[in-house]
């Protein structure tokens, strides 16, 4: 069942009606869809703004699970979501979304706000292994409000076989020191 504090253009209010009560400072937007002003923005209404774009069939996966998880303070531009489902699926293609058509497995994903994403702990590892400032700087992000999913991250990686590991797991072993580093940091002050 959808959250009632999201809003989506032509569901329950028109587009304009909804422009009109972001005018008023009745409603934000949040996603793809939009929040009362004064509701708490949590992962569940996160995950559920992209309710049209995933669907029952699709997860939110790399920076837009990351924004999901509370790591990115905007959503990405573009979504990356992958099939949550085993049969293959015909995406039409879309310049807001970022389609991947490799499953992702039932223990990598969590329900939240009906819509599935992957987990932090997947979600990390995801990030780590594409070799780019911003995917590096999602990683870090997440790591920061998720400090519990470093570790199995780094487990999972040292005990798979995956493309990119050894970037992957050197970005996540520095990840895992830095809080280290910075009480080290405190203690000498």
């Amino acid at each position: 069942m959808p959250s009632p504090f999201l809003y989506f253009a032509d569901d329950r209010l028109s587009r304009a009606e909804l422009t009109a009560a972001c005018l008023d400072g009745d409603l934000v937007e949040l996603g793809d869809a939009y929040i009362p002003a004064d509701a708490v923005e949590t992962p569940a209404l996160r995950a559920g703004s992209l309710a049209r774009v995933l669907g029952d069939a699709l997860a939110a996966t790399h920076l837009s699970a990351a924004w999901i998880h509370g790591g990115l303070p905007q959503p990405p531009a573009r979504h990356t979501v992958q099939r949550a489902v085993t049969r293959r699926l015909h995406v039409v293609p879309d310049r807001h979304v970022l389609y991947r058509d490799t499953a992702v497995p039932d223990e990598d994903l969590e329900l939240l706000g009906g819509i599935r994403v992957t987990t932090s702990v997947r979600t990390l590892i995801d990030l780590t292994r594409i070799d780019d400032a911003t995917h590096a700087r999602a990683a870090r992000l997440l790591a920061a409000v998720r400090p519990a999913a470093v570790a199995p991250a780094i487990a999972r990686l040292e005990h798979g076989t995956l493309p990119y590991k050894r970037p992957a797991l050197a970005l996540l072993e520095e990840i895992a020191a830095a809080p280290a580093r910075a009480d080290q940091d405190e203690v000498t002050r």
